[in-house]
């Protein structure tokens, strides 16, 4: 089958790569200049940064399928460490390997900050959660759902986790849809909670790759180019006069949206009533330091912005270069980029005050403002299928996963997979 996609980021790369993989004939068409979207290499003065810190974790298993299938070895691309939420003063929650629950209990009752109440009431409060599948009322939010905890595990634990996962404050950020990356990442396996640090840029990491894979696999890439126009043909599709069999709109909700108006207008309005919540990264120089560990937990407050930084020395080779990561950053970016520059100065030479050997610079500083959507309790996020042979991917599309690259990452080959056997004739589905 002749199988459109429209956008070049990991979703529409994984349905690019699953398509092709599976026998069809794919064009891909992307209106920048390179691959990748919201998680890509960019340049500063001759360094090869990213437009926005990820991590994987061992739960992410289309994501690292993928990579195999495009000839990567994730193992030699990613750090990978137990489950570890470390702070500067040697606080926090590591998890051992193990069995899931029993790692989870370990790790949770070698905790030296909390006390033996603390500790009980977590494990009590996982306990309900896995007795109820880790579902929950979708009307709850993460600090309704997490209201019992005691104090001190929801600050160093709970909303940490739920910023990073969802970028989505506490207060507006959907329980049900935590608990499901909670389940995951936590319960499901061995080596699920595992972190999975890039050791190399975004754009390395895999979209470089995929767009090596697909060209090698007879798929076209065409960068640069915005798609103007989607009709029907009969029981196929028009993407700028070009025919197809199916297409997947993999662009954001908004370009997505407006391709699919003329055709799915309600489909359309539920992408566009989408809101967002930015990301700032904030990289530092500080020459001669190594933090305790590749990736710290930070105390954040309306002073302190950032909850994580990141040694790109231990995992790039970039040695003195600290990458800071605020989420839910609305009230950051509206006291504006420089004032959250050096709030972060001054919040990193506090915390890491016994682990800095050189004094800070400003390296690089970039506001993603439509960095994930914001993940409220009930939302209702557009379906998957727009219309016959009609397809959208993107991690905002309806799923169990937040705003993440395994999201972003399945929705694709979801994607792939049906647009594939929707227009495929009988005989072949067979």
């Amino acid at each position: 089958m002749r199988i459109a996609v429209v956008g070049g980021g990991w979703a529409g790369l994984a349905a690019a790569v699953d398509a092709t993989d599976h026998g069809h004939a794919v064009n891909l068409f992307e209106m920048a200049a390179q691959l990748g979207g919201r998680a890509r290499r960019v340049n500063s003065d001759g360094l090869a940064l990213d437009n926005g810190q990820h991590i994987l974790i061992g739960a992410y298993t289309q994501t690292l399928r993928l990579m195999r299938i495009v000839g990567l070895e994730p193992e030699h691309l990613l750090l990978r460490t137990p489950l570890r939420i470390a702070y500067p003063d040697g606080q926090g929650l590591t998890l051992p390997a193990g069995p899931a629950m029993l790692a989870f209990t370990r790790g949770v009752m070698a905790h030296k900050a909390w006390s033996w109440r603390e500790k009980l009431s977590l494990l009590a409060t996982a306990t309900r959660w896995a007795r109820t599948s880790f579902r929950c009322d979708p009307s709850l939010s993460v600090s309704q759902l997490c209201a019992t905890l005691p104090s001190a595990v929801r600050a160093e634990l709970i909303d940490p986790l739920c910023v990073a996962a969802l970028n989505t404050p506490v207060d507006n950020a959907s329980a049900s849809v935590f608990l499901s990356v909670l389940h995951d990442a936590l319960f499901t396996g061995a080596g699920s909670a595992d972190l999975l640090l890039p050791k190399t840029d975004l754009s390395a990491l895999w979209p470089d790759s995929a767009a090596r894979w697909l060209a090698q696999s007879g798929a076209r890439c065409h960068l640069s180019q915005r798609v103007g126009l989607l009709e029907r043909d009969g029981g196929a599709w028009r993407v700028d006069e070009e025919p197809f069999d199916a297409v997947v709109l993999a662009a954001s909700a908004v370009e997505a949206a407006r391709l699919a108006r003329p055709i799915a207008p309600a489909w359309s309005a539920s992408a566009e009533a989408l809101r967002y919540e930015p990301i700032v990264t904030v990289t530092l120089r500080s020459n001669g330091t190594q933090l305790a560990h590749p990736m710290l937990a930070l105390r954040y407050s309306d002073t302190a912005p950032a909850q994580f930084v990141f040694d790109q020395g231990q995992l790039r080779g970039m040695a003195g270069l600290l990458t800071f990561v605020i989420s839910g950053a609305r009230a950051w970016v509206d006291r504006g980029l420089d004032a959250t520059v050096e709030a972060t100065l001054a919040q990193a030479q506090q915390a890491l005050v016994a682990q800095l050997r050189g004094p800070l610079q400003r390296v690089y500083a970039l506001v993603e403002k439509r960095a994930t959507f914001l993940c409220t309790p009930g939302l209702i996020r557009p379906p998957s299928q727009i219309a016959a042979g009609l397809f959208a991917a993107g991690d905002y599309v309806a799923g169990p996963y937040p705003a993440t690259l395994e999201g972003a990452v399945r929705s694709g080959a979801y994607a792939a997979e049906v647009s594939g056997a929707q227009t495929a004739p009988p005989a072949a589905r067979r």
